[in-house]
């Protein structure tokens, strides 16, 4: 999953982005608002980490462009990433006008990791139209809060990167997804496009989930990329 972080306060957005990475998120950093919309304008985030007060253009201004201006709004095969608010603000009318601007979630500050990251697994989990920390898909169990999984009875012992590419493959089982689909999603903007690096750990994670049962559930569609079979066991 890709995320975007919008905050000024360098410090700040680098913490909350180091911590997003260790958790094996894809994480941009933007600390103004026209950067955040011309990131959002050419890269298709799942979720954006939206500051309310940001020194050129405001948060709220930022979130109702997303939400109105055909330039995101009418991306082929795009969907509208979620946006998850963070703010000083903590009144009632604050909370109701990021809502009603097309926030889908909202953190006042100061707040713990915990909760930030929690709240972004839930939002996540919203758009895969799932419940709860875990995640199935035929044998295998993934549990975004434990950052455990398994196939069958077998742990799966997974680096952050290929625990965040079967996360995704498993929110997505069944389609066909590209090598740069999956670049786009699972990498941020430090991921050299012109290496394999997308082949390479979809080859290591198929291989770890071909040793923890009966052959990978991952499939070559040739000329189209890769593709979780759902057609396992319950």
């Amino acid at each position: 999953m890709r995320l975007l972080v919008v905050e000024d306060e360098v410090d700040l957005a680098d913490a909350v982005a180091r911590g997003l990475r260790r958790e094996g998120y894809a994480v941009d950093v933007a600390h103004e608002g026209e950067d955040a919309l011309e990131r959002l304008g050419h890269t298709a985030y799942d979720l954006v980490c939206l500051d309310l007060n940001l020194p050129d253009v405001d948060g709220l201004d930022v979130c109702r462009r997303l939400r109105t201006d055909p330039r995101f709004t009418t991306a082929p095969d795009q969907a509208a990433p979620r946006v998850l608010m963070l703010t000083a603000r903590d009144s009632t009318a604050d909370r109701v006008g990021g809502l009603d601007e097309g926030a889908d979630d909202y953190l006042v500050k100061p707040f713990s990791f915990a909760e930030l990251s929690a709240r972004v697994r839930t939002l996540l989990r919203r758009d895969a139209g799932r419940h709860g920390a875990e995640v199935r898909v035929g044998d295998l169990r993934l549990d975004t809060s434990r950052f455990e999984a398994w196939r069958g009875d077998q742990a799966l012992d997974l680096t952050a990167k290929e625990f965040a590419l079967l996360r995704y493959f498993m929110t997505h089982a069944g389609e066909v997804l590209s090598q740069e689909h999956l670049l786009e999603h699972v990498w941020d903007e430090h991921a050299d496009p012109f290496t394999n690096t997308v082949r390479v750990t979809v080859g290591t994670l198929r291989r770890k989930l071909a040793d923890g049962g009966a052959g990978s559930a991952i499939e070559t569609v040739v000329g189209r990329g890769y593709r979780l079979r759902d057609d396992g066991p319950p």
